[in-house]
């Protein structure tokens, strides 16, 4: 999925200028709170939110100075071959500067800035000076097939040699004969460090396959069909099959490892290809509801224009089939196999929410979740569908969640905290592992793509702000009765304390329950001391954050609502009053361990291995 970039702007002298430039690349205007006027977004830190976006996989283009860019995204520099591209425009709109990721898009979308706004697009990539064109960026529909001779071609290039065109001429440069070779080819042919091979993605692959067929299988057959074509395997645009196979591991494994789309099509849009095809089967028919799927599957992909270049091979598991289009393959019939995004945004603070949850929200096409939750994404949720449901509709959520996704939508179902910690990961897997008759989704829900990243747990935040309390054995208790039995929570609450665990509390408190956790108080009192420290940490990430500590025994339930995680120590657990003010941690045991056990290290380095 190609993600549209985010023109920032930072005060009202570029908003003019941002608003062009938004036009022109048909981009998501973001706006500095308070200092922009009209913008579809708004953020209040723009080194922030030019983070965030950077996280995220999002072109960034700021209206502003370059300074503020590379402040910005310097801590998360690694690696120029998936970085996206950022660029910074002046305000007046003189110049664009392709900061990062010239060779990914950003010096083509200088140029097409710098042309709206009369502007000077200051490209220093050396092949775009020296060439006029990035050679490890073919057009559009054209795959490189040995990016990593690119290099050394580039050497050549700059240090005096010619090129020579072998076909299609993709870049439209002269040529003058040199010693560079850029040869454009249906069929494989031999890279090296003076010849850069390009392929047209001009042919579509159609596959079929019985349920569970080893990967080998399908892909030996692909391999050989391939070559016994003349066809690279890097002139293949996509691989089609019916919508019934979303989830067959061997056709997954086949588009991954040749790198192009999975598209997938109903028995009734394959039906419509038969009169094309060469092989219809009865068969076939009677088990899917179309004459065919591989080579009505090809065509498909191959469009109207296209043809049947290689009719149906199969094996004893395993068919496929190759359309070829008169030209490459840029746009895909039929749709992607679905997928559904679990994530966790953390408690809240932009900071703390992960760079991968970050992208997967910003690839998502719908947003669905609590209200609140999604509010909390700011500016990363402006422009995409969200469905909002409120508390108590959880089932309902993930339900609806599920069944966008497996109308092949790339959907992100939005917690807080870690999704798989008391959030809708094991209930979309419940669903998931229901019968349909007994409550369960779609057919076509099972079928897609489940991504679950990991969130900082509100736990983790409010040990993060304490100090170190988790330092030693811990365990959560929700005291919600609404799905657990009472029962059961008491019975956990008692082994608990016997346990000596630190203990986390979610959901300790409703406006109708306010009893368990005073009787949680009283259970542990029991087992630990009264003046064992207490974490109440409310609204954590957030501005009306508020921590405070307590003694167990003066824990009230009056002073606690949903919104705080209530950290009890062990009898191990120390409230300190340190530099900064109090920290509550629990040791370990290494004081013990080294004083003890390690005696007899002698003159050995101890280091924590050692210690653990």
């Amino acid at each position: 999925m190609v993600v549209k970039p985010v023109v920032l702007c930072l005060n009202r002298s570029g908003e003019a200028t941002a608003h062009r430039v938004a036009k022109v690349l048909g981009a998501a205007l973001h706006g500095r709170m308070d200092r922009v006027e009209k913008a579809d977004a708004f953020f209040a830190n723009a080194l922030d939110h030019a983070r965030d976006l950077f996280a995220a996989g999002t072109p960034v283009v700021g209206v502003c100075a370059s300074g503020i860019l590379i402040r910005a995204v310097a801590p998360l520099l690694s690696d120029k071959r998936s970085e996206p591209p950022v660029l910074s425009v002046s305000d007046d709109g003189s110049v664009v500067i392709p900061l990062l990721g010239g060779h990914r898009g950003a010096n083509r979308m200088a140029g097409e800035i710098a042309a709206v706004l009369g502007a000077k697009a200051a490209v220093t990539t050396a092949g775009d000076i020296a060439i006029g064109a990035a050679l490890d960026v073919p057009p559009l529909g054209y795959r490189l097939a040995n990016p990593a001779d690119a290099k050394s071609v580039m050497a050549a290039l700059l240090s005096g040699a010619g090129v020579r065109i072998e076909g299609e001429n993709i870049f439209g440069i002269e040529d003058t004969g040199g010693g560079v070779t850029l040869t454009v080819s249906e069929a494989p042919c031999a890279g090296g460090g003076e010849t850069l091979v390009y392929h047209p993605q001009s042919f579509a692959l159609g596959v079929g396959c019985a349920r569970n067929c080893d990967p080998e299988d399908l892909w030996t057959l692909v391999q050989t069909t391939l070559a016994e074509a003349n066809i690279a395997p890097g002139a293949i645009a996509a691989v089609g099959t019916i919508d019934l196979k979303a989830d067959e591991p061997a056709i997954l494994s086949l588009a991954s490892r040749l790198g192009v789309p999975l598209r997938l099509f109903t028995a009734a849009e394959l039906e419509a290809e038969t009169g094309r095809t060469e092989n219809p089967s009865e068969v076939v028919l009677a088990e899917v509801g179309s004459h065919g799927v591989s080579e009505n599957a090809a065509l498909c992909l191959g469009g109207a224009n296209g043809s049947l270049t290689v009719p149906k091979r199969k094996t004893r598991n395993a068919t496929c089939a190759i359309a070829r289009a008169p030209k490459p393959i840029t746009e895909f019939a039929g749709r992607p196999r679905g997928r559904l995004s679990i994530v966790g945004i953390g408690p809240g603070q932009a900071s703390w929410r992960t760079p991968e949850v970050s992208k997967l929200v910003a690839e998502a096409e719908e947003l669905v979740g609590y209200g609140l939750y999604i509010d909390l994404l700011g500016p990363l949720a402006a422009g995409k569908t969200r469905s909002d449901f409120p508390l108590g509709g959880e089932e309902d959520r993930c339900r609806y969640a599920l069944e966008q996704a497996g109308q092949g939508k790339n959907v992100a179902l939005v917690c807080s905290g870690d999704a798989g910690i008391y959030a809708m990961g094991a209930l979309t897997f419940e669903l998931l592992d229901r019968a349909t008759d007994a409550g369960g989704v779609s057919d076509a829900a099972r079928r897609v793509e489940v991504v679950c990243s990991p969130g900082v747990s509100a736990l983790q935040g409010a040990a993060a702000r304490a100090g170190a309390p988790l330092g030693h054995d811990f365990c959560t208790i929700s005291l919600s009765d609404l799905l657990t039995p009472r029962e059961d929570i008491i019975r956990r609450l008692h082994a608990a304390a016997e346990g000596d665990f630190v203990i986390a509390f979610y959901n300790p408190v409703s406006k109708t329950r306010r009893t368990l956790l005073a009787e949680a108080r009283d259970i542990l009192m029991k087992h630990r001391p009264a003046d064992t420290p207490v974490l109440l940490a409310s609204n954590l990430g957030r501005p009306e954050e508020k921590i405070r500590y307590r003694m167990l025994s003066e824990l009230q339930v009056d002073e606690v609502d949903m919104l705080t995680v209530v950290l009890v120590g062990s009898s191990n657990s120390r409230l300190a009053q340190l530099g900064e003010g109090p920290r509550m941690f629990t040791p370990r045991g290494y004081a013990r361990r080294i004083d003890g056990d390690l005696r007899d290290v002698g003159n050995r380095h101890l280091t924590t291995e050692d210690a653990t």
